[in-house]
């Protein structure tokens, strides 16, 4: 059985750096076994962010490959603050905000992104948990999805 570090070595992508925080907010923190991540967005490798509402700037399938980005930067932050994904036993909490077009109807296929890579990451039994994907008329930015999480470390 491989750990969480080698199944994500094995997917090939890259992670951006982790994102700082643009407002007054700390990006993770831990509580007892519980590590909470706070809302993030679409970090690219070179740090620039991708921009844009999903229904009018790009459709579903680059939306949904913004959500994975998402997914990217909150890996990078949890390997930052707590040094790797081996130290994460399960996602436990998804929420993933949809900055769409008011007819956008298929919030849950774009937060799949995310879903999908931490369920390579963790395992279908560990990298799925319980998760809300809804859509907004805005988001910080004007990024496409914004997601936070809660995950029980080891």
């Amino acid at each position: 059985m491989k750990t969480p570090e080698e199944n994500f070595a094995a997917l090939g992508l890259t992670l951006p750096p982790p994102p700082k925080p643009l407002g007054v907010y700390k990006p993770c923190l831990v509580d007892g076994k519980y590590l909470y991540l706070s809302g993030h967005g679409t970090v690219k490798e070179d740090g620039t962010l991708i921009i844009g509402r999903v229904g009018k700037d790009m459709d579903m399938e680059e939306g949904k490959l913004a959500a994975r980005q998402v997914g990217l930067a909150m890996l990078a932050t949890i390997k930052a603050n707590i040094g790797s994904l081996n130290k994460v036993k399960r996602v436990i909490k998804v929420l993933g905000m949809v900055n769409c077009i008011p007819e956008f109807e298929r919030h849950p296929y774009v937060i799949n992104g995310c879903s999908e890579l931490f369920a390579s990451v963790w395992g279908t039994e560990n990298g799925i948990g319980v998760r809300s994907a809804v859509g907004f008329g805005s988001l910080p930015d004007n990024i496409p999805v914004e997601i936070e999480a809660l995950f029980e470390l080891e």
